[in-house]
């Protein structure tokens, strides 16, 4: 049997600077059915950091298929709610919610 590979993502986002610490307190208590779903979806081991100077958010996670958990997550009530609740913070085009304007970034390095 096959052992499946955990997909190391890494992606960027943009706030807009003046909300950034608005964004990282609404982080203090993220919602339990948020956290739940998420985990349900198969992300593990996620972080976000953010760069207060300019906005820039960083996120990393781990998952055995990353496009199966970003659809799962999509899927989802909670995470409707809460992209909505997310989107005023972000330079993002109008209508395209936060998780939709994951950037991912391209591993090409990685010691165990």
């Amino acid at each position: 049997m096959a052992i499946a590979a955990t997909e190391r993502v890494c992606f960027v986002l943009r706030l807009k600077p003046d909300r950034v610490d608005e964004y990282v307190a609404s982080h203090e208590h993220v919602w339990p059915e948020m956290l739940g779903a998420l985990s349900e979806a198969g992300w593990r081991n996620y972080s976000l950091f953010v760069r207060p100077d300019d906005g820039l958010v960083v996120g990393y996670l781990e998952t055995d298929d990353f496009a199966a958990a970003q659809s799962s997550m999509a899927a989802t009530e909670v995470n409707t709610r809460w992209q909505a609740g997310m989107s005023d913070f972000f330079q993002n085009p109008a209508g395209v919610q936060p998780d939709q304007a994951m950037t991912p970034l391209t591993e090409y390095f990685h010691l165990d």
